[in-house]
């Protein structure tokens, strides 16, 4: 379908053309910015502490929001410490740069987020994850004493994927590895509740850093980096962290003040993806991993279909405009049961219209 230009909030509904649809596509998987009591939230901090803060993290004069927001994500994600950055992409540029820089060789997973890709692309990169991890443990097996970076994402948003590191547990002894995730589609979805993947593999022999952006399941126009205390300090130190402004200070003391209504929409969505699991049993044509709220299908019929029944779904050439559409069904916490109900009777009767 062609790309429909939006003079609104895009949330549960979407009006075009004097008519209304329901929205199963975007990265808005708890639905935050749907809430009145979280808008309300952010309408309250942003008189409290202003709109933005182009200050650096450095200067003399400092809000103590970044260091209180930092300190709460990073003991609840498990991590040592955690550093606020602007956006998702920054935060893996700012983290990868600074890891490369030290390694012998870097692995990199297929479909990596290219926020995390080493600068100069020296890493060796797979089209298949057996492929990957075959590399990785060849290499591991062969030589001693060495640098080795692995970058990966948490999840694959597209097929969708969700991504088991446990086979790092059985890597030989006698290297430094370094593990880095991208977690921009697992916060707020992917691990116990809504602060991501660190907590599942921070027992892995490797040093673990997890970054990603918090703007799509958190509803947070920022970025994060999780990892160790000594790593993190020496990140802090370098000009990108220095030099750049950070996020709005109102969205990161909403999240401290939000956790309930965060626990509430974790909860809502979990259930929809259940429901939604229920009523498309028989349906082959859907692929989907396991408690994640994303259901890809190949036939490009169906987008054009549900449009004319009023739904719109995901649908779009991805990471180039050379690539075939990705379709997807995209659920979020702001639908409501009855949402998820007439989306599958519809999607039914699709082989008989």
């Amino acid at each position: 379908m062609d790309p429909l230009y939006l003079n609104q909030p895009i949330g549960r509904v979407i009006r075009n053309e004097g008519k209304d649809y329901l929205y199963f596509s975007g990265t808005s998987y708890l639905g935050m910015q749907a809430l009145e009591e979280f808008r309300s939230l952010v309408k309250e901090e942003m008189d409290h502490l202003g709109l933005s803060h182009g200050l650096s993290r450095v200067n003399n004069v400092r809000l103590g929001i970044y260091d209180a927001f930092e300190s709460y994500f990073a003991q609840m994600a498990g991590s040592e410490r955690a550093l606020a950055f602007s956006s998702g992409f920054l935060a893996g540029y700012a983290i990868i740069s600074h890891l490369e820089k030290e390694a012998d060789i870097i692995f990199i997973a297929p479909g990596t987020h290219p926020a995390v890709f080493p600068n100069a692309l020296a890493g060796k990169s797979y089209g298949k994850a057996e492929d990957w991890i075959n590399a990785i443990q060849y290499y591991a097996n062969q030589y001693q004493n060495k640098s080795i970076l692995i970058l990966a994402n948490a999840v694959d948003a597209l097929k969708p994927e969700i991504h088991d590191f446990s086979w790092m547990s059985q890597l030989p002894k006698g290297n430094q590895y370094t593990l880095l995730i991208d977690d921009s589609h697992a916060f707020g979805l992917v691990g116990e509740g809504v602060f991501g993947t660190y907590a599942l593999w921070k027992d892995l022999p490797v040093r673990l850093f997890v970054s990603g952006s918090l703007g799509k399941g958190l509803g947070l126009p920022a970025g994060i980096v999780l990892g160790n205390q000594e790593s993190m300090q020496e990140l802090s130190s370098q000009v990108i962290f220095r030099g750049a402004s950070p996020p709005p200070p109102a969205y990161l003391s909403v999240f401290l003040k939000a956790q309930a209504l965060y626990s509430a929409q974790f909860d809502k969505l979990r259930s929809h993806i259940s429901l939604f699991n229920e009523l498309t049993v028989g349906l082959s044509f859907f692929t989907s991993a396991k408690g994640y709220p994303v259901f890809s299908f190949r036939e490009a019929d169906l987008v054009s279909y549900l449009f004319a029944h009023q739904f719109i779904v995901s649908s779009f050439p991805y990471p180039r405009p050379s690539d075939q559409p990705i379709h997807r069904v995209v659920l979020s916490a702001w639908h409501e049961e009855a949402d998820l109900i007439l989306l599958a009777e519809t999607i039914k009767k699709f082989r008989v219209t």
